[in-house]
């Protein structure tokens, strides 16, 4: 079942090539009236099971500029889009995708590695949230952020890519106290790098 906007301009479920695979991106509330997108009154589609599976997003601000917060509901493993502007949204998947893509890169994982991450998003749906844990995590890792942020130097001049960095190696109530770039490496089998207690500032 699909989720578009409210006038039918597009759906949010995208064939990308000749790739075949859907799944979810649970968005918030305020995240879905920024995309114009709605339930068209049927049942959320399924996710896949997948190999890091279906995300949360929230639209958050700092420093009076909207950001997205995209959280991995099976790793809590985040990253922060800093400025989105509403022709950013427009193509919501392709810009996931890219900074889903810049941050794995940036904690080392290689092309393979990469694609493997990146292959089950050929296709996403929006659907609204529907976790609790998950929500309550982001509203935690909202208020690191805007730490880190400040912290960085800045939306301008910060590295959002090391912050985010930082934003995965903070202990999460719910996986245990554990980080969930520890978490991520579990997923790839990269079991070596496991509590590596690494302060990129």
């Amino acid at each position: 079942m699909l989720y578009g906007n409210r006038e039918g301009k597009h759906l949010y479920l995208e064939r990308i090539g000749s790739v075949f695979a859907v799944q979810i991106i649970h968005c918030t509330r305020k995240l879905m009236n920024e995309l114009e997108a709605s339930p068209n009154g049927s049942k959320a589609p399924e996710p896949l099971s997948g190999f890091l599976g279906p995300w949360h997003a929230n639209l958050i601000r700092i420093e009076r500029r909207k950001c997205l917060l995209l959280t991995n509901g099976r790793t809590l493993y985040s990253f922060l889009i800093p400025g989105v502007k509403k022709k950013d949204l427009e193509k919501f998947r392709e810009l996931f995708t890219l900074h889903l893509k810049m941050n794995i890169e940036k904690e080392g994982f290689g092309p393979e590695d990469i694609s493997k991450a990146l292959e089950e998003y050929g296709e996403i749906a929006i659907a609204p949230t529907k976790s609790r844990s998950v929500l309550g995590s982001m509203n935690d890792l909202a208020d690191q952020a805007d730490f880190l942020v400040i912290r960085a130097g800045g939306l301008e001049k910060g590295d959002i890519l090391t912050v985010n960095m930082m934003l995965n190696r903070i202990p999460m109530g719910a996986i245990k106290y554990r980080y969930a770039i520890d978490k991520v490496y579990e997923i790839f089998g990269r079991t070596d790098k496991i509590r590596l207690h690494i302060n990129p500032f």
